[in-house]
């Protein structure tokens, strides 16, 4: 009697272990599930058209347009709701020609503006959210990558821009094998579509005559980021009009890279050189060059203005020259764009979606001009004054402590987005047997 009372206590205890492990893994499952589905913090981006005729700010949902040339607001206001986006985009750039403004993100839509009278020439249908845009050099072909690692292509020489908007079907044209897709850009001769993700590679593509059968020749992998890929620009001038590339990272480097071999040719410790790097390992979170590629600003994750490097094109070396901090207030770049006369860089700090926060978003924009040296300009100093200010910022004044709090959910959000996860092998074999497609499935 002893002994069976003894096997059914046993058993009893084995019922409430296992009932008490499903309650753990239901838990888990509820806050990966919770995890998975929050909005995301996503940061402020500022496009520049390539005749300096129009800036825009996107944050959250919002494209903010303003035009220098009139010095006055543009509005999408007449555009009917189904037409604008409905989540925050994360992706915003002219074509090279500035007859096209193309934008992206969260809701899983790409929209082609018309420049000339603000209508939207076309929406794009992706599959995933969409993370990177691209525009070829004679503006036949968008390209944009989703959080899947797949590119994206779509033919648009036939838009009209006095017809209905028009609904497209995009072709995939090549994937980074389920990686996100951090950045995509062409090279200034058209050749390559070049592309980074958060595994750290780039990869150099040959751009095909007709690319909407597949793009199948991969020129070179630019390799030696030890983390994920965040930004990607060109640096080129009339003695080398192919250019070389510039990356910037996860781990605190801007390198300069040969994608015709794939060759690094120099890296720049970025994160070391401004004093960041003893307190962690702050991520590039953009960059930019001059018209002529002499130089490229660096936005950085903590640091309080803008970092110039040199770059010589004809000794292929990057070097820092200084920091040009904003005076008076917390301002940490989120996305930058020169000007193409070379004489201005415009930078803008912000996020939506802010944790805790009444608002919907927060915006500050900045400008460096003239660069021997440097100089922030006031901000009735900056083009179009208070207006623009106005315009794409949406109120004059912001406390600094409310930027503080911004870089620091943009932090978290990024490392949660791109840095790569170390499990245990419980954890990840806990996490096998409860991926999101089978958790939604149920």
């Amino acid at each position: 009697m002893e002994e069976t009372g003894t096997i059914e206590a046993c058993k009893e205890e084995n019922n409430e272990t296992q009932m008490k492990d499903r309650e753990t893994e239901d838990t888990q499952l509820i806050d990966e599930k919770d995890s998975y589905t929050q909005i995301e913090v996503a940061p402020a981006l500022i496009a520049l058209h390539p005749s300096d005729h129009f800036v825009v700010v996107a944050v959250g949902s919002e494209l903010r347009i303003f035009d220098l040339l009139k010095n006055c607001a543009v509005s999408l206001a007449d555009q009917p709701k189904e037409v604008l986006h409905k989540e925050s985009i994360r992706a915003v750039r002219f074509s090279e020609k500035g007859r096209l403004l193309v934008s992206a993100g969260d809701d899983k839509l790409v929209k082609i503006w018309s420049s000339d009278t603000w209508q939207c020439l076309c929406t794009i249908n992706s599959e995933k959210r969409v993370s990177a845009i691209a525009v070829s050099k004679d503006e036949e072909y968008v390209c944009f990558a989703d959080k899947f690692g797949v590119v994206w292509i779509v033919d648009i020489t036939e838009l009209a821009e006095n017809q209905p908007v028009s609904i497209k079907k995009a072709v995939a044209i090549f994937g980074h094998y389920c990686s996100i897709i951090t950045s995509l850009e062409f090279s200034p001769d058209g050749r390559f579509i070049v592309s980074a993700d958060r595994d750290f590679k780039i990869r150099a593509s040959v751009f095909p005559k007709k690319p909407l059968d597949g793009v199948h020749e991969i020129q070179s992998f630019c390799l030696g980021h030890s983390e994920f890929v965040t930004c990607l620009a060109f640096v080129h001038n009339p003695e080398f009009p192919h250019g070389y590339l510039v990356s910037g990272s996860g781990d605190s480097t801007v390198c300069l890279w040969d994608v015709m071999s794939g060759s690094l040719l120099c890296t720049s410790e970025v994160g070391r050189e401004v004093g960041l790097s003893e307190k962690s390992q702050p991520a590039v979170t953009d960059l930019c060059a001059t018209p002529d590629g002499s130089l490229v600003a660096v936005a950085i994750q903590s640091l309080q203005g803008i970092l110039m490097i040199s770059c010589d094109l004809s000794a292929k070396t990057l070097s820092v020259l200084k920091v040009v901090p904003v005076p008076g207030e917390t301002f940490i770049p989120t996305s930058v764009k020169m000007m193409s006369s070379g004489d201005m860089l415009w930078m803008v700090s912000g996020a939506s979606n802010l944790p805790g926060s009444k608002a919907t978003s927060f915006t500050r924009v900045k400008v460096v001009s003239d660069f021997k040296p440097p100089k922030v300009l006031e901000d009735g100093e900056i083009p179009g004054g208070e207006q623009l200010l106005e315009r794409l910022q949406g109120s004059l004044v912001v406390e600094s402590a409310v930027f503080s709090a911004v870089a620091d959910a943009l932090n978290v959000a990024m490392s949660n987005l791109l840095r790569k996860k170390h499990y245990s092998d419980d954890k990840r074999e806990f996490r096998k047997k409860t991926r999101n497609d089978k958790k939604f499935k149920q």
